[in-house]
């Protein structure tokens, strides 16, 4: 199993080019199944889960290629109607074909995702969506199995924003009959995304970008090509890098990306004393000779994003004073504080909230990556700790990170891939 070795203390700057969003591209893969014919999706990323949804649709009869970012499907072919266990136990964004499958054909049987519970698990923001517009949905050996003559539409109102559930049924919606009215939608990037991809390809939206979308149906839709958006968490997690490992005054610009998205961090960037600039495309970190103790609370965006929650935590670690950072997505995601305190740092949870002294010397040691963003914790405070830090199971960073490591080496990190053993 691969790891990464990391030599930590070499100082970075320079310019790396930020990848295309995997969440949106998570979306706007299954939205081809809306219309026959062939879609090019430009800025996809090369991706564990980009592969993994590849490999779902191709079991459905999709054919699909992907090279130097482009992303080409041929949808005309689509024969089945089952997305299976062995693909969406790996990705819980599988759901997603959920309601494209309901939507044109007015059948699917989904596999729930992995861990997922009846009733109040995420999952059944999705279910309830389905029945709202008309569909007959039961659960059948672990199956979501629905069917529908043609979806009407209807009013729905989510009680807790969703961002996989307003996706799944704004694509439902967009072939049902009637209007149907999002209450409470998502308004992250990825759903604004989705919805305009929808609405090229002939879909009637209106309040794109607003917590309330308005869809009138469509009998057809057409298929149309589109550029995937910047990665906004990748993008925060380099300018988090350049606050870390950047020598004082050092600079590290990021190119292909959206500051608008990223406008939370930046925030608190600023405030620990880093000092940013921003353009048409890109962003631009100057490390501060000191870093300042920051508090900060996840929320759903345009809050600061619970996926930047851990990064933030290894900053933290080094900052003068103590900071405290809750977590209000999702209360039990601290997984990677005790990997953290095993290279130096000094934190304490409680409930959602996490207490770090800051201002402790980090050494290098061995630890152990337990899901994306603790991955990605763990290998910026590989890279400001001193001596060498092994990070096991990157598996996980292979998920949402492209090529992390030969990005982070350009900029001057010594940072290796290399097979290593279980933990």
């Amino acid at each position: 199993m691969d790891k990464f070795v990391i030599q930590g203390g070499k100082p970075i700057s320079g310019t790396v080019r930020i990848s295309g969003a995997k969440n949106a591209s998570l979306a706007l893969m299954p939205a081809t199944i809306l219309a026959p014919g062939t879609f090019t999706l430009l800025n996809t990323p090369t991706l564990r889960d980009i592969t993994t949804m590849a490999r779902l649709l191709e079991s459905m009869g999709v054919k699909s290629s992907h090279a130097n970012h482009a992303m080409t499907i041929d949808s005309s072919q689509l024969s089945r109607f089952e997305a299976p266990y062995e693909h969406v136990k790996r990705m819980r964004a599988s759901i997603y074909v959920l309601g494209p499958l309901l939507g044109r054909y007015g059948k699917a049987k989904v596999s729930m995702p992995g861990g997922c519970a009846w009733g109040p698990r995420p999952v059944n923001l999705h279910i309830e969506g389905m029945k709202k517009l008309g569909a007959e949905v039961e659960l059948k050996g672990g199956y979501i199995v629905a069917s529908a003559k043609r979806l009407k539409g209807a009013r729905i109102l989510f009680d807790v924003s969703s961002v996989g559930a307003t996706g799944n049924v704004l694509m439902a919606a967009v072939l049902a009959k009637g209007i149907t009215t999002i209450e409470n939608a998502a308004i992250e990037p990825e759903i604004t995304a989705l919805a305009e991809f929808l609405q090229s390809m002939g879909a009637r939206i209106q309040g794109i970008g607003t917590s309330k979308l308005e869809i009138d149906g469509a009998d057809t839709l057409h298929p149309r090509n589109v550029t995937t958006i910047p990665d906004r968490i990748e993008a925060g997690t380099f300018l988090v890098a350049g606050a870390m490992a950047a020598k004082h005054g050092a600079k590290i610009r990021l190119d292909q990306c959206n500051p608008d998205h990223l406008s939370a961090v930046i925030a608190k960037l600023e405030d620990a004393g880093a000092e940013l600039s921003c353009g048409s495309g890109f962003i631009e970190i100057k490390a501060p000779v000191e870093i300042n103790a920051v508090d900060v609370s996840t929320a759903i965006y345009p809050g600061f994003p619970t996926d930047m929650q851990a990064q933030w935590i290894a900053l933290m670690s080094l900052a003068k004073g103590t900071s405290v950072v809750t977590d209000n997505i999702y209360h039990d995601r601290f997984m990677h504080v005790p990997e953290l305190n095993r290279l130096g740092a000094d934190v304490t949870v409680r409930d959602n909230t996490a207490t770090v002294v800051g201002g402790k010397k980090l050494t290098g040691a061995k630890v152990m990556s337990t899901d994306l963003r603790a991955s990605a914790s763990l290998i910026l405070a590989g890279l400001a700790a001193e001596g060498t830090s092994e990070v096991l199971r990157v598996y996980h960073l292979d998920r949402g990170y492209e090529s992390i490591e030969k990005k982070l080496h350009q900029l001057g990190a010594d940072i290796e891939r290399v097979k290593g053993e279980e933990f």
